[in-house]
């Protein structure tokens, strides 16, 4: 890998977390670039984060996931690179798999490649039976409007073009849960979206899809869902 290869990292409060994550990118694919957003957080994440070699952005104040994905691609663009990885800093994701990841990318033709913990049907992941039901439903709805087997919706493992990236520069990306939506947006604007398996650990976070907030999500990602269908089809911005 090279320098355009821009892996993002969001991470909120993952001191402890963070450098690894860090270390195992920069060990398995030398010669990236790595930024890691930290999304307003109140311990050493951005510290952490420097020290273990990664470039960090501070946002101010806590903007969500999504918000912080979008610096991450904001900063690819402007900074000219042609491919962008993310991974989640709280180290379940690994980073062996971005080398398969990256090759699909490039073999296929695809636009987005999305690492599946359920593809393959290993059972090696075990999500919590609320979340289950959501992931199934979701999955469900994606796979029916995409016309393509979709089996992890909320994934964060993901590689893309740097056109991509600059697709999700715009309004149309959401500051809070990029999931099933952002599947069928990009689905409807013509982007090519593919699933390969891969292995993930469990998050030693809590999941913003537990407990009450479950609630929240399913209403969220349901309207949201609804105002993407109601956008008009937009083909892609040429590279």
């Amino acid at each position: 890998m090279s320098s355009d290869v821009l892996i993002v990292i969001p991470a909120y409060n993952e001191a402890g977390r963070v450098g690894p994550v860090v270390q195992d990118v920069l060990t398995t694919l030398p010669g990236v670039d790595v930024l890691v957003i930290d999304d307003g957080s109140a311990d050493d994440t951005s510290r952490e984060a420097r020290a273990a070699g990664a470039l960090v952005a501070r946002l101010p104040l806590n903007s969500g996931y999504g918000a912080a994905l979008q610096t991450g691609y904001k900063y690819a663009v402007r900074g000219g690179y042609r491919l962008v990885g993310q991974i989640d800093a709280d180290g379940q994701h690994q980073a062996e798999y971005l080398v398969t990841m990256f090759d699909h990318l490039r073999d296929d033709g695809a636009d987005v490649v999305i690492g599946s913990r359920f593809m393959g049907g290993d059972g090696h992941y075990k999500p919590s039976r609320a979340r289950a039901v959501g992931i199934a439903l979701f999955s469900r709805i994606a796979s029916i409007v995409t016309r393509e087997h979709i089996t992890d919706p909320t994934s964060g493992f993901q590689v893309m073009t740097v056109r991509v990236a600059r697709f999700f520069c715009s309004d149309v990306y959401p500051s809070d849960y990029p999931d099933a939506d952002i599947l069928i947006l990009l689905h409807r604007s013509g982007f090519r979206v593919r699933e390969i398996p891969v292995q993930m650990r469990p998050s030693t976070n809590v999941s913003m899809h537990s407990g009450h907030k479950s609630l929240y999500y399913v209403y969220k990602m349901f309207l949201s869902i609804f105002v993407t269908m109601l956008r008009p089809r937009k083909a892609p911005e040429a590279s």
